[in-house]
């Protein structure tokens, strides 16, 4: 087995490496003051110092990079896996300088996927060159949405238009008036197969009858330099019936096929959270004197590092797994290793983020760190597409049915 990056890999690594570390990172207190000084909180996307450095990103051809097929760069998953892992690493204006923030990839991917010639070049083309931005709208507040199937909001058509009525929560980005797009799944017909009741719409966010109701907080943190996380309720708003996305009682499929890239992507970054942890619980050990020793000379503490590394280590290997299968035998094909990965990430990078700030003391708490929000961050991802249970009912359910195919057919483990 070759671990090496190939030449496109090497190539693309080594010049976001520089754009990170020369551009990006020292932009951060930057961003923050710009952030700071907008008449509208919540329009982070806005601020100039973004714009300068996607001008930059673009430049070096780093743009996009998630996005494989005919409108991205032709960068498969595992090419982007450790470029994604870099932009976790430096933070919260990486991945927006590149243009591979989430939602708006997961949405680029469903128009690219699903989206009729007159979608994508009303809302892929300016989604594709960061002049707007957009939201997906599935979770709600009266359903247990972890059974995607649950979904209550109507998708009713009348004549040429479609009647949305609805209300939905955690919607990501949706605070940020950039967000121009909203889409949208609901039920148009409540009576068909349990997976084919739902369908996706694209709802533009200035349409009669959308009230964004207020944000959301993740432990406390409001996430404005995200857009946010928005309650939002859809007043009988009307829609052209083209708005739809694929056709009616795709919405289900359309999930999954959304979902399963959006995960891997959000566990590639998060190995460069746990790497920059990492990082800094040495340096908090090296530099910190308790008793009479320094912290990384505490039997305690040293337990916690080596143990950080393996099991980060282990963690990339599954990820890139995953990414290797996603390219060779398709997203489907890779489906229990995604659900692997979903599971694993959040609790092994959670698990090194609580002995990070253990290490840090009560610094490892408070602004000064990135540690606690990156904790609330990395907790979130339990829950988002789709809780811990979920996938490990679904991952356990494809297990026993694979061991007993086997013991049926005699087949050797």
């Amino acid at each position: 087995m070759d671990f090496r990056h190939d030449a496109r890999t090497e190539e693309l690594h080594s010049s976001l490496l520089d754009l990170l570390t020369t551009h990006v990172e020292p932009a951060d207190a930057r961003f923050t003051a710009e952030l700071d000084a907008l008449e509208d909180p919540w329009a982070w996307s806005t601020v100039p110092v973004l714009d300068e450095l996607r001008a930059e990103a673009r430049s070096r051809g780093l743009w996009n990079l998630f996005l494989p097929g005919e409108h991205g760069p032709g960068v498969t998953n595992l090419q982007y896996a450790p470029l994604a892992e870099l932009t976790g690493r430096a933070g919260r204006l990486a991945p927006a300088a590149l243009n591979c923030s989430a939602p708006d990839t997961g949405n680029m991917e469903v128009l690219s996927m699903f989206g009729s010639p007159e979608q994508q070049e009303r809302w892929l083309r300016p989604l594709l060159d960061a002049e707007i931005r957009s939201a997906f709208a599935m979770t709600e507040p009266d359903v247990a949405s972890s059974d995607a199937t649950n979904i209550a909001t109507r998708i009713v058509r009348d004549g040429d238009e479609y009647v949305v009525s609805g209300r939905k929560w955690w919607i990501t980005g949706a605070m940020n008036p950039q967000a121009e797009l909203l889409i949208v799944m609901g039920k148009t017909d409540p009576d068909a197969d349990r997976h084919r009741q739902q369908s996706m719409i694209l709802v533009p966010r200035d349409t009669p009858g959308v009230e964004i109701v207020r944000p959301m907080e993740v432990f406390g943190y409001d996430d404005r330099d995200h857009g946010g996380h928005a309650e939002i309720v859809f007043h009988d708003v009307r829609v052209p019936r083209t708005n739809l996305v694929g056709e009616e009682g795709q919405g289900f499929a359309i999930a999954q096929a959304r979902l399963g890239p959006g995960r891997i992507h959000h566990c590639m970054r998060s190995i460069g959270v746990a790497e920059r942890a990492i990082e800094l619980m040495c340096a908090r050990a090296d530099g910190r004197v308790a008793f009479g020793r320094s912290l990384s000379e505490q039997g305690v503490v040293r337990d916690w590092i080596a143990e950080s590394r393996v099991r980060l280590e282990q963690l990339r290997l599954l990820v890139l797994k995953a990414a290797w299968l996603m390219d060779t035998v398709g997203n489907r094909g890779a489906h229990t290793e995604i659900q692997a990965i979903k599971i694993a990430t959040p609790s092994t990078v959670q698990w090194i983020l609580d002995k990070a700030i253990q290490v840090h003391g009560a610094g490892g708490l408070s602004q000064d760190f990135p540690l606690a929000a990156q904790y609330a961050g990395i907790r979130t991802l339990r829950f988002a597409d789709g809780p811990d249970e979920v996938h490990k009912q679904a991952l356990a359910r494809h297990e026993l049915r694979r061991q007993a195919d086997r013991r049926a057919t005699g087949e050797a483990s």
